[in-house]
Formats: structure tokens, sequence, C-alpha cells
């Protein structure tokens, strides 16, 4: 099996999708054939714009997905902003159609980058939540988080979640425009309990190597 690797986040509009072209970016640099795949897009009127970037992006660095189109990138789309569950209007989730697409992918590359939507606990339908994709496809996850006031609080509880469903993961920050206050008042727990602090902009190198490691 090729690697996978799982972008998820503390909630939607972290930042999963420029996350997910740098790493991108970071592997092919390093000799890799890349690929991604977004496996469900909600707020779609006529174009998917996250798919439409991933397939943008991995077409600069591998020319074997010349030929992909947007419906390989994102197998599921919705019109309605919202969870899938709600948007699909409580359809069960067609987990063959993605199961499909990430095989059709992954036969494109080595490393294939899978994109979730909102946080980890968006429910897809009756019975899968976003997390469930992990453990579904057996990736190893990175989970994007923020850097305002209440990362502290948003970033535990999905890294708990992670946790206690046993999945390998890397935790980095996003830290954004007008998130200046992150130093003074978020930062110093972070660097008293974990490890280290990953910063997307800064640090996406020894992010991509912590996950090809996991």
């Amino acid at each position: 099996m090729k690697k996978r690797i799982f972008v998820s986040a503390t909630n939607t509009d972290i930042g999963k999708t420029y996350t997910a072209k740098l790493l991108l970016e970071a592997f092919a640099q390093r000799g890799y054939r890349v690929g991604a795949i977004k496996l469900i897009e909600t707020g779609v009127k006529t174009l998917a714009p996250d798919a439409q970037a991933l397939l943008e992006t991995v077409q600069k660095f591998n020319p074997e997905f010349a030929n992909v189109s947007i419906e390989d990138i994102v197998p599921i789309t919705y019109k309605l902003p919202a969870a899938p569950y709600i948007a699909s209007n409580k359809k069960a989730l067609d987990l063959t159609s993605l199961e499909k697409a990430v095989i059709k992918l992954e036969s494109l590359c080595d490393i294939l980058i899978i994109e979730g939507a909102g946080g980890l606990y968006v429910p897809l339908d009756a019975k899968y939540m976003m997390i469930d994709m992990i453990t579904h496809f057996q990736a190893k996850a990175l989970l994007v988080t923020h850097c305002a006031l209440g990362c502290i609080n948003d970033t535990l509880l999905s890294q708990r979640a992670l946790e206690e469903r046993h999945i390998a993961y890397v935790t980095a920050f996003n830290c954004r425009e007008g998130d200046e206050s992150f130093a003074a008042v978020s930062a110093p727990y972070f660097q008293d309990t974990q490890k280290n602090i990953l910063k997307i902009s800064d640090n996406i190198d020894t992010i991509c190597d912590v996950l090809y490691n996991l």
C-alpha cells in the first residue's frame, strides 16, 4: 500500500487545502510522485474550489495526473455548504465510490494526500464521521489547528479524538495575519506540554519528514 496522509483540522476554514498544497510541493521536491484527493466537498455550486486547487497543484508536480478530472479529485460534492449528513439530505455515504477513487489515484503516485472536510467529527451520514475515514483508509493524520485565542481547547479536543482511535498524527499550527497574540497567550502551554510547535508556514519540511516516518 502506498503512503496515505489524511489532512484534517480542528474546524472548517482552518487551512486544510493550503496545507495540502504545501505538502504536495514539499514531497515532490523530495522526489516522490505526489497525488491528492478530497473525499467530499460541500458548498459546490458549479466548480469545487478546493478540489480545483488540489488538481492544479498536483498537475504541476506529477505529469501522471495530466488526464485526471475534478470528479476524480472529489468523488462526492453537495451544493449546500453544510456537513455532508445535512447537505446530502441524510443520504447514506457512498463509501464504494470513495474507495474506487482512492485506488485509481493511488496508482499514479507514491504519496496520496487525502483532504477531509471540516473537522474530525463532521457527520458524513448516520453511521460515519470524518474521523472514520482516516481509519478506514489506514492513513496517518496531519491535524491542522489555528493560532487564535481558543486554540488550546480546540487542539486538545481533536488530539484526544485521534488518540482514542489510536491514529498516528502530527499537529501543525496555521498561524495567520492577526494571530500575533499566539506567542504570548497560547504557545507557552504547548511549549510546556508537547514536544515542539510546528508551524505550517515555517516548518513544512519538518512536518513532511515526521509524517513520512510515522
